[in-house]
């Protein structure tokens, strides 16, 4: 009974020649294969990157790094030009605010970021804000050059200066400085010439008298 119970069998055998094959600093978590060597987990898939900045968003980058800054190389740009740039394009807004752009301008501990860094700084200000991130760049690429309205502001400004320059509507001394056509009077409007005819200035009844006598 000794003898038969010392007995193994070759599967046995097999297992016990599989496990001390097996190394020892295995990852955690993976499957031993049937040379007994053991097979890594399935790596997690990495993030998608953006699509490189389009031609019309690196032109927009360019000009908006130049915007109030005269020495500007158009290679860099400040917290304060890239604020302007989205606001301009409506980026900034109820979702993204310029609280959450300075938090993630402010992670590359720089003034000034050169557009590759600031590609970077728009992924994740889009990845923390749930935005898309594509959306934000065409939007930053059709907002037009740095200080241009939208058409609705452009019409009331046009409307306003319309209203101002109607000089139909000027009054006082600013209404003598044009004739009836709306064409200026030049010094004539400006400034009273001596009138040695006798009569008052203003006067409506000037040589009138010779033909009513």
């Amino acid at each position: 009974m000794a003898d038969s119970a010392a007995k193994t069998t070759p599967e046995g055998d097999a297992a016990k020649d599989a496990s001390k094959e097996a190394p020892k600093d295995a990852p955690k978590g993976a499957a031993p294969a049937s040379n007994g060597t053991a097979t890594p987990p399935p790596a997690s898939a990495a993030p998608a990157a953006s699509s490189p900045p389009s031609a019309a968003f690196k032109e927009q980058f360019k000009a908006f790094s130049k915007f109030g800054d005269t020495k500007s190389d158009g290679k860099h740009i400040t917290l304060s030009q890239s604020d302007k740039w989205m606001k301009q394009a409506k980026v900034i807004d109820k979702t993204i605010t310029t609280t959450d752009t300075g938090i993630h301008f402010k992670k590359f501990k720089l003034l000034k970021i050169t557009l590759s860094d600031y590609i970077k700084f728009i992924e994740d200000l889009a990845k923390a804000r749930k935005a898309d991130v594509e959306e934000l760049k065409k939007k930053m690429a059709d907002c037009g050059p740095p200080g241009v309205t939208s058409a609705v502001a452009k019409s009331k400004a046009d409307a306003a200066v319309e209203r101002l320059t109607d000089v139909t509507k000027y009054t006082g001394s600013h209404k003598q400085r044009f004739d009836e056509a709306g064409k200026g009077r030049g010094l004539a409007g400006r400034k009273d010439s001596k009138d040695g005819s006798g009569y008052v200035q203003g006067y409506k009844d000037k040589d009138t008298y010779s033909k009513t006598h």
